[in-house]
């Protein structure tokens, strides 16, 4: 159901929202609300807060790779709003998106790359679509940034996919964990651009290693120790299942679709926490208050896959509603201060768990940490961009 004017006031109004795209714009909404500063009060920059109270202040901890997802999600509601007819709201929102990647290499003293693959992996990935994006609305706009950032994070995520340990990612620049976390965002990205000499490379060498065949999910990674031995690190996360879906999906050919419907048919059966197997576990909050909205977003491209079976893509769209139904259906609705005379903005809190109602999970008083809420946001992103039922 496509959202109309007036059911898109209610929604900023905080009144119950009836579509997947209303609630997806409540939520990013919300999130702007809550974390959306520009950085030290600069002009033209845009760097939100990790934490919601918290201090405005751009020295301490920097989450570079929780604002790569911001960024894409930036870059979904950008698209939700051009699939709706909302030209201008789409072309607002991908100057936010730009702002933000500008801000991130600011930020990160003048340059997009760091010590760690995967989050270099995650802001590539999200700047390719920012590309893409700006492509589609802009033909005519500079893609100067975008471009600049991809070659600068292609060439660094490259050299992190060694033939140490017979392939694979490095997780960072220590060279001494091959792991899921990077392999799994490169893979897609390789696939993405139609490198798919590496994306394949980098999935066989992660379906011969990291994948338990008792339970058809993937593990952590391998850690390489002092005396040149390896140590498997058997941790399951939700979101290294949807790196490596999402790079099947992309991929594309007969092998990697058998093993994409394999995999979703495991996350079904063991990274759901209800007995229908409609919604998916998490990790808590933090760095794991992230995970399993990335594989919702994977589900989601599995769910749109034209060449997946009906039965793997019905499936898929499932824990995409099913989750997301129950992340909204957990929201807890916050009056915020009021500011400069201004009324009170109603913003909706979404829990770390979808199975947790966020007024548990999150009471009133307790600070909000950004991660949590992007997990909720792309999630509800993710059921926006399924085919209608």
């Amino acid at each position: 159901m496509r959202s109309g004017p007036d059911a898109r006031a209610n929604a900023e109004a905080g009144v119950d929202a009836t579509s997947w795209a209303e609630r997806a714009a409540y939520a990013a909404a919300s999130v702007a609300t809550l974390f959306g500063r520009r950085m030290l009060g600069i002009p033209g920059t845009f760097l939100p807060t990790v934490q919601a109270p918290g201090p405005r202040r751009w020295r301490g901890p920097w989450h570079y790779w929780w604002l790569a997802h911001y960024l894409d999600c930036l870059v979904d509601q950008a698209l939700r709003e051009h699939a709706d007819g909302r030209l201008d709201a789409a072309h607002r929102t991908g100057h936010t998106a730009h702002r933000l990647l500008r801000t991130i290499r600011l930020r990160n003293v003048a340059i997009f790359t760091n010590h760690y693959y995967d989050d270099m992996a995650w802001l590539l990935l999200a700047a390719h679509r920012l590309d893409s994006l700006t492509a589609t609305l802009s033909p005519a706009a500079s893609l100067a940034l975008t471009r600049g950032a991809g070659r600068a994070l292609r060439a660094a995520v490259t050299r992190g996919h060694t033939d140490d340990l017979g392939g694979g990612l490095f997780w960072n620049d220590h060279h001494d964990f091959k792991n899921v976390a990077a392999s799994g965002p490169a893979a897609l990205f390789f696939a993405r651009i139609g490198d798919r000499t590496r994306a394949r490379a980098l999935l066989d060498w992660l379906h011969d290693h990291l994948r338990d065949p008792a339970s058809g999910l993937f593990v952590d990674g391998l850690r390489i120790d002092h005396d040149g031995s390896t140590t498997l690190v058997p941790d399951v996360f939700t979101y290294n299942q949807g790196t490596v879906l999402g790079a099947l999906v992309t991929l594309g050919d007969p092998v990697s679709l058998t093993r994409a419907e394999t995999l979703i048919d495991a996350i079904a059966r063991q990274l759901t926490t209800d007995p229908d197997h409609r919604i998916l576990r998490s990790h808590g909050d933090g760095d794991g208050g992230l995970f399993t909205g990335i594989l919702v977003r994977y589900l989601a491209l599995a769910a749109r896959s034209p060449n997946l079976s009906p039965t793997a893509r019905a499936r898929a769209q499932a824990l995409v509603e099913g989750t997301a139904d129950a992340f909204w259906s957990g929201r807890h609705l916050r009056s915020l201060p009021r500011r400069f005379g201004m009324p009170s903005t109603p913003v909706a809190v979404f829990s770390p768990d979808p199975a947790v109602p966020a007024e548990r999970s999150q009471p009133d008083g307790i600070p909000i940490e950004l991660s949590t809420q992007l997990q909720a946001w792309m999630t509800l992103e993710a059921a926006a961009s399924l085919p209608p039922d």
